[in-house]
C-alpha cells in the first residue's frame, strides 16, 4: 500500500534535480526546458524589476515630452507633434499669423482693466465697463470672421489635407499673445516673412 502511494505521488509530481527542492514538492508539473527558457526571455523583455521598468519608462516618456518641446521652439516641421503637424495646421498658423486678431490683445486689456478695477473712481469704472463689453463684443465678432475666412481658405488652398480640428486650431491660436505662440510665427501681421535670427556667435 505505501508503495502504491509513493508510486501516484512521484507520478503527480515529477522531481527536476536543476530546480530547488521547494519547487519540486509543490505538487504540479514541472515546466520544461522549453517553457523554462520563454519564461526568462519573457521576464528579460518585460523587466522583472518593477523599479527599473517604471524609471525606464518615465525617462523615456520625459524624452519624448523633451523632443516635443525642442520641436515646437525650432519650428522645423520634421519635429513637430501630431497636433501642429501637416500641411493644413501649417496652413492655418500662417493665415493667423498674418493678420492682426482682437483675441491676441484680449489678454493685455483683461489685465489692465483688472489692475485699474481698483481704482473706486466712478468715472475710471465707467470707462472701464465700457472698454472691457466692446473687447468682449469685439473678440467674439473677430472669431466669428476667423472662422468664416478660414474655412474658406483652407478649402480652396488645401482641399486635400486632413482639415480635421483646423479650426480649432486656428481660434485657439488666434486668442494667444503672438510672441508666445508655438510653433514660432514665420509670417507677421503685415503678411512679411519673418526674418530668422543670426545664430550668435560665441566670444
Amino acid at each position: 500500500m505505501f508503495r502504491r502511494k509513493e508510486s501516484a505521488e512521484s507520478i503527480a509530481a515529477p522531481t527536476d534535480p536543476n530546480l530547488p527542492a521547494a519547487q519540486q514538492a509543490k505538487g504540479r508539473p514541472t515546466p520544461s526546458r522549453k517553457e523554462a527558457e520563454a519564461a526568462r526571455k519573457s521576464a528579460t523583455i518585460t523587466g522583472s524589476d518593477p523599479k527599473a521598468s517604471k524609471k525606464a519608462a518615465k525617462e523615456a516618456d520625459r524624452a519624448a515630452r523633451a523632443k516635443a518641446r525642442a520641436g515646437l521652439a525650432s519650428g522645423d516641421p520634421r519635429q513637430l507633434p501630431a497636433r501642429d503637424a501637416g500641411p493644413v495646421k501649417a496652413y492655418v498658423r500662417d493665415f493667423i499669423d498674418g493678420r492682426w486678431s482682437m483675441g491676441e490683445f484680449f489678454i493685455p486689456i483683461a489685465v489692465v482693466v483688472l489692475l485699474l478695477g481698483f481704482i473706486q473712481v466712478q468715472i475710471v469704472q465707467v470707462i472701464l465697463l465700457w472698454t472691457w463689453s466692446i473687447m468682449l463684443v469685439g473678440v467674439v465678432l473677430d472669431t466669428m470672421w476667423i472662422v468664416y475666412r478660414l474655412r474658406r481658405a483652407i478649402a480652396e488652398n488645401v482641399p486635400n489635407g486632413d482639415q480635421r480640428g483646423a479650426i480649432s486650431y486656428g481660434v485657439m491660436r488666434a486668442l494667444q499673445l503672438r510672441r508666445f505662440r508655438l510653433p514660432p510665427p514665420k509670417i507677421r501681421a503685415n503678411g512679411d516673412p519673418v526674418k530668422p535670427k543670426a545664430p550668435k556667435v560665441a566670444k
